[in-house]
């Protein structure tokens, strides 16, 4: 492959951009498109009261353990208090005999089912909305997930099944689809991915993940399957307004584009120039199996991570309502 180009010269000096879209202090994005309208067009998905959750098991400690981003660690929770502590001659004793448990936890914000802060990447020293990267130093004091967190994610969300529109479990590492694979699927599935819905795609990546059992196999030269760049597809989520992808990859984009082999290009023109916030690490199989059994492909989805100040990131257990 010849010599990868710079974020800037993939993208292009003219690349669509929300900046200043919502004003100069927007920290939301595309989430501003979900308004109280929108949230009742979500409603009316609702026929048959099924509910769905969205995060994937936190925490496991038999194998595979948590699907992570390469560098990452999965959750690892301790007892602080149980049932030994009181074992002791030092115990803790309360009125009435009361015992209980306790627990601490240590976390990757971004390593479970999560939400992206809209900062969470850049490049050329500038975040979304053109705030200066620096505000990262530290604690990320501009485009945080804390904004999104507050607002919650609720709307009318759309699932298009990417891997059986193709006639697999799961697709293959390094699979790329883009918008017209995309429109393709849903054609194919009755339903129609309209202006403001909430991207919902499976790959089966997940599914992948527990079934193999393998974390070397599966991390053995790490190119998930996923939307690859063009400035079409980029044009294609401006157009509609996308507010928010959720995909059941790590990083919601095949990880190396195939053509330039830069890394995670749509990160930069989804989130960080049009400010679609993205969702990773979400359980949709159980979700796919019921849209598939009564061809309804669309439903209420409804998010709020944790309300982390300053955090880059948050985990979250998102919920579709059928």
């Amino acid at each position: 492959m010849s010599e990868v180009p710079a974020m800037r010269e993939l993208l292009g000096d003219d690349a669509p951009t929300n900046w200043g879209r919502w004003g100069p202090d927007d920290e939301l994005g595309c989430l501003n498109y979900l308004d109280a309208g929108e949230v009742l067009r979500g409603v009316q998905h609702v026929r048959s009261g099924q509910v769905f959750t969205l995060q994937i098991h936190m925490g496991r400690t038999e194998s595979p353990g948590d699907p992570i981003w390469p560098g990452r660690q999965g959750m690892t929770r301790q007892n602080e208090l149980d049932e030994g502590t009181w074992d002791g001659e030092n115990a803790p004793a309360f009125p009435g005999g009361l015992h209980y448990a306790d627990d601490t936890a240590h976390l990757f914000l971004q390593g479970s089912t999560q939400y992206d802060a809209l900062g969470h990447v850049w490049y050329d020293g500038q975040l979304w909305n053109g705030y200066d990267a620096r505000t990262t130093i530290d604690a990320m004091d501009k485009a945080s997930v804390l904004p999104i967190a507050e607002k919650g994610v609720v709307g009318r969300g759309v699932l298009i099944d990417m891997a059986r529109h193709r006639g697999k479990p799961w697709l293959d590492k390094g699979e790329t689809f883009d918008h017209t694979d995309l429109e393709a699927a849903a054609k194919n599935q009755g339903v129609e991915i309209e202006k403001h819905d909430i991207l919902v795609i499976r790959t089966g990546w997940m599914k992948y993940w527990y079934e193999l059992n393998d974390p070397e196999s599966f991390y053995d030269g790490f190119v998930e399957p996923g939307l690859t760049y063009s400035r079409e597809l980029v044009e294609w989520f401006q157009e509609r307004e996308i507010p928010n992808l959720v995909t059941d990859t790590i990083a919601n984009e095949v990880t190396a584009d195939p053509n330039s082999g830069v890394a995670l290009p749509l990160h930069c023109a989804l989130m960080r120039n049009l400010g679609v916030t993205l969702t990773e690490i979400a359980w949709l199989d159980d979700l796919a199996d019921a849209c598939a059994a009564d061809n309804r492909w669309s439903f209420l989805y409804a998010a709020a991570p944790l309300k982390v100040v300053h955090g880059t990131g948050a985990p979250v257990n998102p919920i579709a309502i059928r």
